[in-house]
């Protein structure tokens, strides 16, 4: 163990809420993770009825899958306020945006895992602590995640380096982030980079956006790990499709 601290996060809004609260889903999210986190935040983000997602959250806090709920328009101002943003900035991207930097905001720990609601390690490898010595030890690794590419093939073919557990490459991305938030508090979101482009337009100016622009104008890189991997999969928007998955489970342990 580093002796430094960690955050699990994760979020939910309208359109996931049941399926991450109400199948198990944001618990095997923690377990496959195998760290023992300081805290373990869901952020509630655009829901209809605040009450019926509490207290489906309240039973996982009840049962020590988390340890805490948050509202994010509960801080989204101060988040903005303190983080330097203009909300009208965004161009379109606030609600894609602003649990991320309230997460950032609001972490107490040293470090600070992300999750998206529909990313999930496929495997229980270590790589959190790995991870963690390398940034503690160079600052300009300024984020870290587990491999995308269950070949590998990918992450290596974008790699500049490597050792013998992590990839180093350029670039950002919200599916899951490990990051130290003091750095993420500095003003780092208001910088443009030409390789920022390839994300969504209906995204506007997004978090991952922003984040990318700042790494590749001050030199920075990432770490992705060589035997930690993790799948990404959109829930489906048709709501009978939803009604499905959440019914019978499909596809969210995958």
């Amino acid at each position: 163990m580093t002796g430094k601290t960690v955050t699990f996060e994760t979020k939910c809004w309208e359109r996931d809420w049941k399926l991450l609260l109400c199948t198990g889903r944001l618990r095997d999210m923690v377990e496959r993770c195998n760290y023992p986190f300081a805290e373990r935040i869901l952020y509630v983000n655009n829901v209809r009825d605040n009450g019926r997602v509490m207290k489906a959250a309240q039973r996982l806090k009840n049962d020590g899958t988390i340890t805490e709920v948050v509202f994010v328009e509960d801080l989204a101002q101060q988040a903005l306020a303190g983080l330097g943003i203009d909300k009208e900035s965004f161009r379109g991207g606030y609600y894609y945006s602003i649990q991320e930097l309230v997460g950032i905001f609001h972490c107490k720990t040293d470090y600070l895992l992300h999750f998206s609601s529909d990313s999930i390690q496929t495997n229980s490898e270590p790589w959190i602590d790995q991870a963690v010595e390398r940034m503690e030890a160079n600052g300009a690794l300024f984020a870290a995640n587990p491999n995308w590419d269950e070949t590998g093939r990918q992450a290596k073919e974008e790699s500049v380096s490597e050792d013998d557990l992590f990839f180093f490459s350029s670039g950002f991305s919200d599916q899951c982030y490990l990051v130290r938030p003091d750095v993420f508090r500095r003003p780092i979101y208001n910088e443009e980079h030409p390789a920022s482009m390839v994300y969504p337009r209906y995204g506007g100016e997004l978090f991952e956006k922003r984040v990318n622009s700042y790494m590749r104008n001050h030199g920075c890189s990432r770490l992705t790990s060589k035997n930690t991997f993790c799948v990404h999969k959109n829930y489906p928007r048709d709501p009978f499709r939803r009604w499905i998955m959440y019914h019978t489970g499909i596809n969210l342990k995958k």
